[in-house]
């Protein structure tokens, strides 16, 4: 018998020890079933999803000893690569034999009854890795899709690694908008204006009948980030704008 763990939250623990482990996770084939990993040498390797799926999970994780037939039918390899089509004992073979395992993972293509739970047992909330196997000293990604709002210590890596470049100032855009005359380059300033909150839209007036439609659309979109009557008023002024030349395009 092949042995493997599942981590799953503390929550369900007890329906797991009753009704086995339902296949909610999709797998690699558009599937359904069950991740987990082998059982190592290595305690560190053996729950080292812990800490990352603490990023999806909230609540306490535990972690579900199974057992299943030697010959069970499942996938093994590295997240985010094909994975391989073996049996479950040359799953456990192959991951033991590999000089760094961290990161890989076996699919079982199916749920797991209750009768091949073993045991459930506690694990540390801090063992193993977190966004990548080999994170740790490397600069993080900063983009929304790995640093997602609220999670720990996210605003602080923001601060220290920024996503963007930060905002130009008002007075710096407006000295180049004064001096842009290709439409390109009018479209660049006033993109820049729009990453932040802004008043004194009046300045912006002389744009709102400029020749590009190019032009216009981008300034309606850049005053949404403006504040005050004067960028309501050259909102509706656009809208007014571009329905003249809609209907003039009609006849």
């Amino acid at each position: 018998m092949a042995e493997f763990v599942h981590i799953t939250t503390a929550r369900v623990a007890r329906r797991v020890e009753h009704s086995g482990i339902a296949a909610r996770s999709r797998g690699p084939a558009a599937g359904r079933g069950v991740y987990c990993m082998p059982v190592l040498s290595s305690f560190t390797l053996t729950y080292q999803w812990v800490r990352e799926l603490r990023r999806w999970h909230p609540g306490v994780l535990v972690a579900v000893h199974l057992r299943l037939p030697d010959d069970e039918p499942v996938t093994v390899g590295r997240y985010g690569t094909p994975p391989r089509a073996v049996t479950a004992a040359q799953a456990v073979a192959a991951v033991r034999e590999l000089d760094d395992p961290r990161g890989y993972e076996v699919f079982v293509p199916r749920a797991v009854t209750a009768a091949e739970v073993r045991r459930i047992r506690d694990v540390p909330q801090g063992v193993g890795w977190r966004y990548l196997p080999a994170a740790h000293g490397r600069r993080p990604c900063p983009c929304p899709a790995c640093l997602t709002r609220g999670a720990f210590k996210v605003a602080a890596l923001r601060r220290r690694f920024p996503y963007d470049n930060p905002p130009r100032p008002k007075s710096e855009l407006m000295t180049e908008l004064r001096v842009s005359t290709t439409a390109d380059e009018i479209i660049d300033v006033l993109c820049g204006l729009g990453r932040g909150r802004r008043g004194g839209a009046e300045e912006l007036a002389y744009l709102a009948d400029h020749p590009d439609p190019d032009v216009r659309d981008t300034l309606a979109s850049v005053l949404r980030a403006y504040r005050g009557r004067e960028a309501r008023r050259l909102r509706e002024r656009l809208q007014i704008s571009d329905s003249s030349s809609s209907d003039s395009d009609a006849n």
